[in-house]
């Protein structure tokens, strides 16, 4: 049924910067927010039947793509532990491009949201439908290139309830934790007015600075680096989403987000909120960066 929920064909325009992969359209891009920020799906909050219908459509796009996957099932099944001390079911979703060499880059954002409060659903367009798409985006990319390390992609379940899935991945990781050079992680991409996308994490991994000034800014979108250090207080990202897990088993993030919003976990977070310019723009620059860091990341980096 979800499919129903496409109302119309969007224009197929290249996302900016990388008119060489026609692959990589913004419509497509925004028909994946649509459809996973739809009423429908209830807000996705973990162990829900809408959380189910976003397993099945986030599955159905990795299989379209021709992501592998470990052990020939997309899903890790997991507990989530309630503060009630009830049990819910618990999935990520993950898929991966071989590399050249054995070495990964884990690129990860969070499908779930918060639900349905008071009656009223929370889409959670931006947060996190937007990272879900251009992690999508990123893989249609890469799935016709041949990256130097193998790509790990991982829409985690309840980040919204204390980054559960991360760690659930991490604990039963499918390559061992040494091997994983770095996480790129994508939580909010689809809502800013001022064309910023931040890039927060150098502040604790100094080395990536470089390869994220790199990244060329686009004509709706550039990169901001900051939101990292422990005496921004709330505004130090460090700890705010799944990469955090990473961080603390000492594995480099590069955490890619916009600011708080008035509609961040609100009702309003709804698809026609997405600026769709801003966003298509926003993604090309995390994929950029993933492609740098897939080239250029050192022999030093790789045998810590």
């Amino acid at each position: 049924m979800i499919y129903r929920l496409i109302l119309g064909a969007f224009l197929a325009l290249p996302l900016a910067g990388l008119a060489q992969q026609p692959l990589l359209q913004s419509g497509q891009l925004l028909t994946d927010v649509r459809i996973l920020s739809a009423d429908s799906l209830g807000g996705r909050s973990s162990g829900t039947e809408g959380s189910l219908m976003a397993q099945d459509y986030i599955i159905k796009r990795f299989s379209e793509i021709g992501l592998k996957a470990f052990n020939n099932n997309y899903r890790q099944q997991f507990k989530i532990a309630n503060r009630n001390g009830s049990e819910l079911e618990g999935t990520n979703l993950v898929g991966y491009i071989p590399g050249k060499s054995g070495k990964a880059i884990v690129i990860t954002a969070h499908y779930d949201h918060v639900g349905i409060r008071n009656g009223e659903v929370y889409n959670g367009a931006d947060d996190n439908a937007s990272g879900v798409a251009a992690l999508l985006a990123a893989a249609t990319y890469f799935k016709n290139t041949t990256p130097n390390h193998t790509l790990i992609f991982v829409a985690p379940d309840a980040e919204e309830k204390g980054l559960q899935g991360a760690n659930t991945f991490l604990n039963s990781p499918p390559v061992p934790l040494q091997d994983i050079l770095l996480n790129v992680n994508m939580d909010m991409l689809g809502i800013n007015a001022k064309g910023e996308l931040y890039a927060s994490g150098t502040f604790h991994n100094p080395s990536f600075k470089q390869l994220l000034e790199k990244v060329k800014p686009r004509e709706h979108a550039r990169l901001v680096l900051g939101h990292d250090k422990p005496e921004q207080g709330h505004n130090d990202w460090t700890n705010q989403s799944d990469h955090f897990q990473f961080h603390k088993r000492k594995i480099p993030f590069i955490y890619f987000g916009v600011e708080d919003h008035a509609h961040y976990h609100k009702p309003t977070d709804e698809f026609k909120q997405i600026n769709q310019q801003f966003f298509p723009d926003a993604a090309a620059l995390v994929i950029e960066f993933i492609g740098i860091a897939d080239r250029k990341l050192s022999s030093k980096q790789q045998s810590k």
